[in-house]
């Protein structure tokens, strides 16, 4: 048996993120779609060259997206919202294709988008699919069948990655009737997905591999039976590829004997993190032995070096238990930067430390040439990577004893606030004295060309500490004076100094790094620099008091302070995998609850954590889920409960299913909590009133990830539909998230929309306010 090393997906956004500008380039007609079109062909075949220089040998293709993988199977399977097909009728075109996509991906002034959440755990957004009873699909296999035939030219062996049938429904969402289930299609998606595995054997497939991460998920009997019967289905295809159930994140659980006896030829499963348990979910089971198996055990997801001698102990013990042994990672290597040599800033020691997605294809070729020729033949790479591993185990950069020593004397009165809601609402309400559907926005306001230039300036010396942060102030003063014109109640600073919100917390932060190009794809266009944790977290001075301040000194309106929450700081960096998550967590608490003290004493008297990725770190099976609540609410409770009544804390949330944590929201006792509710028409809000959520809610109006600007009626109504689930005494009205993203005039007309939407509720529903 001879192994190769193998991967599920790469990187789209290229080195520099072009496929990035030249998305942008074209919404904003700066280019046509043969150019756009070009340019994506030409980053493709610059990963199949890298991925085969590398010395896979063998190359995912469908992994590309010019925005989402399951927007992409949507179109596929042709899964088409009526509103999208009315809105761009004509897609003859390529100019017409790429209308219609992006018009379901980000909306524009004739059609909504779809509703976007994240992908699993992870912090990449996905594009929900919208069915409905009526829903007809049908194929179309351009763009799988394209990829297939350009690594062929290339002489790459290649392996389609797809998302497969039964997760795609699972993830769908009920276009209309709320009480519709999409995996109730599974009998008229499955005769689509058939037809598509002879479109790629016609095309010269070998294998194909069908994404199912919902069966690291909690399924429930009847779903994995429909399961078990669509690839029974599927297996029966004559004169097909053969076929590969992919799954990630985590372990397999009850799905592992579904999966293993289903009667296909290959399996490729997560062997790291929580995933690592899938070894014993495999071992003995029946019908494995004659199966390919890819065994990903390389990190998809975190920028560690890989223990190579673990990992190869691990591929040992699957040896002679199937029928073919491939080394892959555990996911596709999208969730990670592409190479720590971009990265000149990083010490060479750290560095060394870390592997990016290209690092990680070394290590997998260089287990799958341990599989084939023995340990021996890498002996000198797994000497070095032993000597990294243990640098890293005894570097001082890693721990700090002060830190350990406050945490250990953290008490229970520490996470809680000094008086129940009802005494604190009454103290804020006295303090700021704000009407009924009080208007804010979330934090940030455009981050201008002017803006990223000061940074640059600055970074290039071009421009000292004194210019830039007058170019600061200039901004924070034009916010100001914006929002005070509009009628805005609560103000914001806009946060210009900021590049991004967990990155910016993270320079300033001892046992944080930053990377210049460590660029991780976060939904559509919208690139992230993750930071890394390497070591226990500090503060050594306050990071945000002066601006906050300067803004407040400003108006006589209350400005909040901003900061971000400690499991958001954890969930979009590149967390420490050397300690319980909930260590790492209230370390980032304490430095955070010093910053909250600071702002309070420095006359704030409305201070945000913001923590939208509590939802999204919460795990996938649900018995894991306590244990992480339990560290994750005291996390912002330690942030959080140190400062008086009178002193309003919101926390916000977006783009996730906030059903099922609804108790640990409650838990976490801000005053005021703003939720993403713009796409999903205020299911959220819904949620929390049947949930009995007791304190105050600012439900977006707005969804500021599309460029369309709601009317006023649009706003009003869905204040109204919030309205009629929670009192209007305890409502606000905000956009859905940040506006970093968006243009000055858009911001500007939507912001007068907004407090003309709220004026007129209030007076509807409160006409004492």
């Amino acid at each position: 048996m001879t192994s190769i090393a193998t991967t599920h997906g790469y990187p789209r956004q290229g080195r520099r993120r072009e496929l990035k500008r030249a998305i942008e380039r074209y919404w904003k007609g700066g280019t046509d779609a043969a150019a756009l079109l070009d340019t994506a062909a030409t980053l493709r075949r610059q990963r199949l060259e890298r991925l085969r220089d590398a010395g896979l040998g063998e190359v995912p293709v469908g992994d590309f997206s010019l925005y989402d993988h399951v927007l992409d199977t949507a179109w596929m399977v042709g899964a088409i919202p009526p509103r999208h097909a009315e809105a761009v009728p004509d897609t003859t075109t390529d100019a017409g294709r790429l209308d219609r996509y992006f018009a379901m991906a980000r909306g524009d002034d004739r059609v909504q988008p779809l509703e976007m959440t994240k992908w699993f755990d992870t912090n990449y957004h996905y594009l929900v699919p919208e069915l409905s009873a009526g829903t007809e699909f049908a194929l179309d296999p351009t763009k799988i069948i394209d990829e297939l035939a350009e690594a062929a030219e290339l002489g790459v062996a290649a392996r389609p990655v797809l998302v497969g049938p039964v997760t795609f429904l699972l993830l769908a969402k009920a276009a209309e009737d709320p009480d519709f289930a999409p995996i109730s299609l599974l009998d008229k998606l499955i005769p689509v997905y058939a037809e598509l595995l002879g479109r790629l054997a016609e095309a010269g497939a070998e294998w194909v591999q069908l994404d199912e991460p919902v069966l690291v998920t909690d399924l429930d009997p009847a779903d994995l039976e429909r399961f078990r019967e669509a690839y029974a289905t599927l297996a029966a295809v004559p004169n097909r590829p053969k076929i590969i159930i992919g799954s990630y994140f985590d372990r397999l659980g009850d799905a592992a004997p579904v999966v293993v006896s289903a009667p296909v030829e290959g399996l490729a499963v997560d062997l790291v993190g929580p995933g690592s348990a899938s070894l014993d979910d495999l071992a003995g089971q029946p019908g494995l032995a004659g199966k390919r198996l890819i065994a990903g055990v390389v990190d998809g997801r975190n920028v560690w070096r890989t223990d190579l001698a673990a990992a190869l102990g691990k591929l040992g013990t699957l040896l002679g238990l199937v029928d073919r042994l491939d080394v892959s990672s555990s996911s596709s290597l999208l969730h990670v930067p592409i190479d720590v040599t971009d990265e000149p800033d990083l010490d060479p020691t750290v560095a060394g430390w870390l592997a990016f997605a290209d690092q990680k294809l070394e290590e997998l070729a260089i287990l799958a040439r341990a599989l084939n020729q023995g340990r021996d033949a890498v002996a000198g790479e797994l000497t070095v990577n032993a000597t990294r591993l243990a640098s890293r185990a005894t570097s001082p950069i890693v721990r700090d004893q002060a830190v350990r020593e406050r945490l250990a004397t953290v008490t229970d009165d520490q996470l809680r606030r000094r008086s129940a809601y009802p005494v604190r609402a009454e103290a804020q309400h006295d303090q700021l004295k704000l009407p009924a559907f009080p208007t804010t926005t979330i934090g940030s306001f455009p981050q201008t060309t002017t803006l990223r230039q000061a940074r640059a300036d600055l970074r290039a010396k071009k421009i000292d500490n004194t210019a830039y942060d007058q170019a600061m102030r200039d901004e924070i003063a034009e916010v100001i004076k914006l929002q005070t014109e509009l009628g805005v109640d609560v103000l914001v600073h806009g946060e210009p100094e900021r590049n991004d919100m967990v990155q910016y917390f993270a320079d300033q932060l001892v046992g944080f790094l930053s990377t210049r190009n460590g660029w991780v794809q976060s939904y559509g266009t919208r690139c992230v620099r993750p930071p890394i944790i390497v070591g226990d977290v500090s503060r050594p001075r306050p990071m945000t008091v002066d601006w906050a301040s300067y803004a407040q000194g400003l108006t006589d309106r209350p400005v909040k302070g901003m900061l971000t929450g400690p499991v958001t700081m954890l969930a979009w960096s590149f967390v420490r995998d050397d300690q319980p998550l909930g260590d790492t967590a209230r370390q980032v608490a304490l430095a955070l609850r010093d910053e909250v003290a600071d702002l309070e004493s420095a006359g704030i008297r409305v201070i945000q954590v913001d923590e939208p990725a509590l939802r999204e770190t919460l795990p996938l099976r649900r018995a894991d889920r306590p244990g992480y609540l339990d560290w994750a609410v005291a996390a912002f409770q330690l942030s959080t409960a140190g400062v008086t009544d009178a002193t309003q804390i919101h926390t916000h949330m977006c783009y996730a299913e906030f059903g099922d944590i609804v108790d640990a929201i409650v838990a976490m006792d801000a005053d005021v909590i703003s939720l993403e509710a713009a796409r999903s028409r205020m299911e959220v809000v819904g949620e929390l009133s049947e949930a009995g959520y007791p304190r105050e809610v600012g439900p977006g109006v707005w969804d500021i990830h599309s460029p369309r600007v709601p009317p006023v009626e649009e706003m009003i109504e869905a204040l109204r539909l919030a309205g009629q689930t929670l009192p209007a005494e305890r409502l606000w009205a905000n956009p859905d998230c940040g506006l970093k993203t968006r243009g000055y005039a858009e911001v500007e007309e939507s912001l007068r929309h907004l407090v003309a939407a709220a004026r007129q509720v209030r007076t509807e529903l409160s006409p004492v306010g």
